[in-house]
């Protein structure tokens, strides 16, 4: 399954919005943040996506008609990584987690009716929304098929009962969309199906809060509990039992838009280092001058080029071939979540005493990407699945004929 067909809007114009939305971001996201530790209220949330629309910047990904800027997928890195500049950059956008994935897969599989109903008022910014996957122990996590959320057919359509958690942004969500396992129907496989799920369905009840170090995602990622909640046929998403397969059109994006967001945050992070550094001495000179200094920033540029390039050419690969596109992200993922953390935690060494205080956001930084490495799947799962699917990839080239090249040479003493 590919990507949505947007109409490309030319390197000049994805060039004018980029330069747009930089200023945007410094001009009224920055002076808007919330001091470190804090979450953006709803009502600083609403002001400035209001003036992210007034400036012609909202929903960079979201098509025209329903208020974006109708941006293909390959050109979303440089925009996304402007917005992430700053922490609540891409709410201000709306362009967040989980909005953003959710609003990439309803565009993909949902109905017109569905699109009308969720993708619409999503888009707008007028509901935040929640994607029901993970499970407490011994449901899903980062293996999918421990999924223990079930849903049953009845008369009038299908009962869902499960327990889920860390269900980001569920907190004051306008739906959720579900992720249940399924039996075989007619022609539909077992497996798992996706439902929208209405947040005030008697059936579905916000739980538990699960306090976490991150503050950025708005409604946070509480439990949420289903029991016998009702829904009609027409809240499935997509086809029945097929629920895994249009969880890896979510995940593949949305595990790079996280690596766009994120990239920025580490340039914002390097840009207060550099600043710093450059003007304060230590030992006659400016620290940027002192050798253990420049290798810091030097290491840090490094993690930024080499994740900007990979973010590119995943992006890339993903609007052309979403199956390789989505593999490949894995790879991306596992590197930008460390190295924008390398990036960070090194700038907070930099700036010394005043980079583990609250009068620089450094520390903060740190908090909010940390996570990342267990989100959207942890680094050790994706590494699991790269060995496996390099291992794979390489077996099945011998065995078509590539010569076989892991035998050692047995040389002769004459050959010495």
């Amino acid at each position: 399954m590919s990507a949505p067909a947007h109409t490309a809007p030319g390197r000049e114009a994805v060039e004018d919005l980029r330069r747009r939305t930089r200023a945007f971001i410094r001009d009224v996201v920055m002076p808007a943040e919330p001091v470190p530790g804090q979450a953006l209220t709803e009502s600083e949330r609403a002001r400035l996506q209001q003036a992210a629309k007034d400036a012609g910047v909202f929903a960079p990904h979201v098509p025209v008609e329903y208020g974006g800027q109708g941006l293909p997928l390959q050109d979303w890195p440089e925009i996304f990584e402007e917005a992430g500049y700053s922490p609540i950059g891409p709410t201000a956008l709306n362009c967040m987690a989980p909005d953003e994935g959710n609003m990439h897969m309803l565009e993909l599989i949902g109905t017109p009716e569905q699109k009308q109903q969720y993708l619409a008022p999503l888009a707008a910014g007028d509901v935040r929304s929640c994607f029901g996957m993970t499970e407490p122990h011994p449901g899903a996590g980062s293996d999918p098929d421990a999924l223990q959320t079930t849903a049953r057919r009845n008369r009038d359509g299908w009962l869902i009962n499960g327990h889920k958690r860390f269900t980001s942004g569920a907190i004051g969500a306008g739906f959720c969309i579900v992720m249940a396992r399924t039996e075989a129907d007619g022609d539909a496989p077992a497996g798992a199906t996706m439902f929208l799920v209405d947040m005030d369905n008697p059936g579905i009840r916000v739980g538990e809060h699960i306090h976490t170090i991150d503050r950025t995602i708005g409604g946070g990622h509480p439990h949420v509990y289903l029991e016998d909640c009702a829904v009609p046929d027409s809240a499935v998403l997509g086809e029945v039992g097929l629920g895994f397969k249009y969880a890896q059109v979510r995940l593949g994006p949305a595990r790079l838009t996280h690596c766009m967001r994120w990239l920025g945050l580490a340039r914002r992070s390097l840009d207060i280092a550099l600043d710093r550094t450059g003007k304060r001495e230590i030992f006659g000179s400016s620290i940027s001058e002192l050798g253990l200094a420049q290798e810091l920033i030097a290491q840090s540029v490094i993690d930024i080029e080499t994740s900007a390039a990979i973010i590119t050419r995943t992006a890339d690969l993903l609007a052309a071939d979403a199956k390789a596109g989505s593999a490949l992200s894995s790879v991306a993922k596992v590197h930008c979540s460390e190295a924008v953390y390398r990036v960070i935690d090194r700038c907070v060494q930099l700036c010394g005493g005043d980079g583990v205080s609250d009068g620089l956001p450094l520390a903060q930084y740190l908090n909010e990407v940390r996570p990342f490495r267990i989100y959207d799947g942890s680094n050790e799962t994706h590494k699991w699945a790269i060995s496996r699917r390099a291992s794979a990839r390489r077996r099945r080239e011998v065995e078509a004929g590539a010569p076989y090249q892991g035998d050692a040479v047995v040389r002769g003493e004459q050959e010495r």
